[in-house]
């Protein structure tokens, strides 16, 4: 029973190890995306092509 102490206290102490490195990982900038905004003018935007009803197409052929 006293090995479940021991490994339990010893997750808490690696989890709570991980979570200052996240923490400290976030404060310094390591998850900020500082390539994509630069590239982003690059890349051309997709224009939307709105098919005509169908029954615009029949009134101008009957036209």
């Amino acid at each position: 029973m006293s090995v479940i102490y021991i490994l339990i206290s010893i997750s808490i102490i690696i989890a709570i190890g991980f979570f200052i490195a996240f923490i400290r990982a976030v404060k310094t900038g390591q998850y900020d995306d500082d390539y994509t905004p630069s590239v982003r003018m690059l890349f051309d935007d997709e224009l939307k092509v709105e098919n005509p009803k169908p029954k615009q197409i029949t009134e101008e052929k009957q036209n």
